[in-house]
């Protein structure tokens, strides 16, 4: 059996080790049914570099508690599920695209992350011939992810997601997804203990638990907007410094978030580039 799991990479070491890790922290829910993206768990991401993050599977914008100086209890944000095609002939390859809260890093040089994640998003894969698929998915960790499975998902449809807890400490968490363009909707309303400390808005490729295991390759994926962001129902007021750069383990650059917008809630995601135009 292959597992899909989505969490952050922060070296080759680090990488390799965290799949055997993961492993043994998947043996205990061996009898659960993975969903069409997977299990998802996610580490702490790299510190600064020529004044922007790097990760070997996270691409996109992560705030930080300490950074910012306050706690999440509340994250929103749109995007158009991008198109997916196979960058490599006979290659399976995967991707995810998602807002959550915890599972980053909590300052903007990373000496600290942090190791609870509540989240939910879309999937975007392909399949070794090269067929794409596409799915919608919510996870707290370290439970498995679980697929929304009456929600259709199909490129270019305008997604909108939250996650909040309320009554605010109550440590209960609201989960809504909505497809706009085809008037889907899901919402969930679960338990959970979070730090509060990051949120994001990130394009991701999972791990590979099984066969050939370690990080899944990347796509080609069509430019995509991550647009009206908020936390604590604000606007998140991107930074650039936020931003974090997908990169192979030799420090190549193969997926570019933009600048912010003009409003700083909204921003790009480019796969397989090493800039981004900014959306207006």
């Amino acid at each position: 059996m292959i597992l899909m799991l989505h969490r952050k990479m922060v070296g080759r070491m680090i990488a390799i080790a965290s799949v055997f890790a993961l492993a043994a922290w998947l043996a205990p829910v061996a009898g659960a049914t993975p969903s069409a993206h997977g299990h998802v768990v996610h580490i702490t991401k790299p510190g600064l570099h020529a004044n922007a993050n790097q990760s070997n599977n996270w691409f996109g914008y992560n705030q930080g508690g300490q950074e910012r100086g306050t706690k999440f209890h509340s994250i929103a944000g749109d995007w158009t599920v991008p198109s997916a095609r196979q960058h490599t002939n006979g290659q399976p390859e995967s991707s995810s695209t998602w807002i959550g809260i915890g599972g980053g890093c909590t300052d903007a040089k990373c000496t600290m992350g942090d190791n609870t994640l509540i989240q939910t998003g879309t999937e975007q894969d392909v399949s070794a011939s090269g067929k794409p698929s596409y799915s919608a998915w919510w996870e707290i960790i370290p439970a498995p992810s679980s697929t929304i499975a009456n929600m259709t998902v199909r490129p270019g449809d305008h997604m909108r997601a939250s996650i909040t807890e309320a009554p605010k400490g109550s440590e209960v968490w609201h989960i809504s997804l909505q497809d706009l363009t085809r008037h889907e909707a899901f919402k969930k309303t679960v338990p959970y203990t979070s730090t509060y400390a990051t949120a994001e808005w990130i394009e991701e490729t999972p791990i590979v638990i099984g066969t050939n295991a370690g990080l899944a390759d990347l796509p080609t994926l069509s430019r995509t907007t991550f647009d009206r962001a908020k936390v604590n129902g604000a606007s998140a007021q991107l930074k650039a410094a936020e931003r974090i750069l997908l990169t192979t383990t030799s420090g190549k650059v193969i997926g570019t978030p933009s600048a912010p917008n003009p409003q700083r809630n909204a921003f790009a995601v480019c796969a397989w580039a090493t800039s981004c135009r900014a959306p207006r």
